[in-house]
């Protein structure tokens, strides 16, 4: 990859971040994520915008699987029946910290960027994604939580970018789609 597609990269994760930002504040919502593999970058983008307090709440960085546990509620069962890099802690991510931020929205991201950490069936690049949006009149506890998997290509630093990319995108996505009365599909 080259210095130019690097910073073009770079600039593709800040705009998504700007354009969520942007969409959350005109709609009075708020945001928290829970990031493993992308480090923060999310969180990152997110704040880059002055006001972003208005709309961001937290960031939680949970690298570790005793992090997920003690930060977002991740189970021992989930961890140990579907691994840290799948859909159902993606899920426990994405509701840990819409529970524990007490937001309008959580996402969340675990995966492998590698270039090491594939294990079969989970190649590196292979990144897991949470989302959870509190819907209007629904219980507290009963939000709309959805996952998906996807698989990048490239170097470590790729992978991570185009995972928060995904993330905001879908985010944005959804959130729009919510404000439509239609909802998000997976």
């Amino acid at each position: 990859m080259s210095a130019t597609e690097s910073h073009s990269d770079e600039s593709v994760v800040l705009a998504e971040g700007a354009a969520l930002g942007q969409l959350l504040g005109s709609l009075g919502l708020t945001v928290a994520c829970a990031e493993s593999c992308t480090g923060g970058l999310i969180a990152r983008a997110l704040t880059e915008i002055a006001g972003s307090s208005a709309w961001f709440d937290r960031g939680f960085v949970t690298y570790s699987n005793a992090a997920k546990q003690e930060l977002l509620g991740v189970t021992t069962e989930a961890l140990q029946d579907h691994g840290a890099v799948s859909e159902v802690v993606a899920a426990q991510m994405a509701g840990g910290a819409l529970s524990r931020a007490r937001v309008s929205m959580a996402l969340s991201v675990t995966g492998i960027a590698g270039p090491g950490g594939a294990v079969p069936g989970k190649p590196v690049g292979t990144v897991c994604f949470g989302w959870a949006i509190r819907l209007p009149g629904q219980p507290h506890d009963d939000p709309l939580i959805w996952t998906q998997t996807r698989h990048f290509d490239g170097d470590r630093a790729a992978v991570r970018r185009q995972s928060a990319i995904h993330a905001m995108r879908e985010a944005i996505r959804s959130v729009s789609a919510q404000s439509a009365d239609r909802p998000p599909t997976a």
